[in-house]
């Protein structure tokens, strides 16, 4: 009998609040990440493959309050995306401490605010939460979402793919995290018809820009650095449509961000004659 009083006690004792949970995760993931360094070149890239495939099933572990159906796949792809950018942005920064220490504890942070996102999403989708909540979860998860295409696509860019294999890396990248966006937006039971089209489309145009421009005479992180906003005004648009917000102002503001950007590409490129 006292041992199983004394059993109970115990037990009573570690059992973690919900953001323990998502600090402990945190933690977790921080130090495999931080680990990736330390481990033999050759075996980089499987240290990647296992973190991120950790970061999925650590997160459906703190995530597991009312997760189902179509969740094990949108509200569990971004912390996974996220952890996979990282890590391979990782391997790009020079061999010092004083680069790695920094990006480690930024991602540290944004991995605790993905927890945070998440949940309210996991919560709301069954329970109705208070929409002010839900409005900086989508503010949230929308800056992360964009983190994480530029960080995989300045990796995937790093690799200097065929421009086929390339353009269909970059579609498949941009549907994948387009379609969990838009999902947000919804937070439905099952993924609506207009956001896999929505998606799709999404895909198709950044696809497009990466063949185009994968020809283009300038440097590769410019290349990363167009995707990227195209990425952000074109889901950015998605998003007011769904919530039938898109106003001709509205559209002129994001429209306005790509064409900078795209102006900038153009004055910096250098065109050689051929003799």
């Amino acid at each position: 009998m006292t041992f199983k009083r004394e059993f109970k006690r115990w037990d009573t004792h570690v059992v973690l609040s919900k953001r323990q949970e998502f600090v402990f995760a945190t933690l977790l993931l921080t130090s495999g990440l931080i680990l990736t360094q330390l481990v033999p070149v050759e075996l980089r890239f499987l240290m990647v493959a296992a973190l991120s495939i950790f970061a999925y099933c650590i997160s459906s572990i703190v995530l597991r309050d009312d997760l189902g159906g179509v969740e094990w796949f949108t509200l569990l792809v971004l912390p996974t995306f996220f952890t996979c950018g990282v890590t391979l942005f990782y391997f790009l920064l020079p061999a010092r401490w004083i680069f790695r220490v920094p990006v480690a504890s930024l991602y540290a942070i944004g991995m605790y605010a993905l927890f945070l996102t998440e949940n309210i999403y996991n919560v709301n989708s069954a329970s109705n939460r208070a929409i002010a909540l839900v409005r900086a979860a989508h503010s949230v998860g929308f800056i992360l979402t964009i983190v994480s295409y530029f960080f995989i696509l300045q990796s995937l860019f790093a690799f200097r793919f065929q421009v086929g294999v390339l353009s269909f890396g970059v579609f498949l990248i941009s549907f994948i995290l387009a379609l969990q966006a838009l999902w947000a937006i919804e937070l439905t039971e099952k993924i609506s018809r207009t956001v896999y089209e929505l998606s799709f489309t999404v895909a198709v145009i950044l696809a497009m820009f990466a063949w185009t421009f994968s020809f283009w005479p300038v440097k590769l992180t410019q290349i990363v650095l167009l995707l990227s906003t195209v990425f952000y005004s074109t889901v950015g648009l998605s998003q007011q449509y769904l919530v039938e917000r898109l106003y001709r102002k509205t559209a002129m503001e994001f429209l306005l961000v790509s064409s900078i950007v795209l102006g900038i590409i153009f004055l910096s490129t250098h065109f050689r004659r051929s003799v």
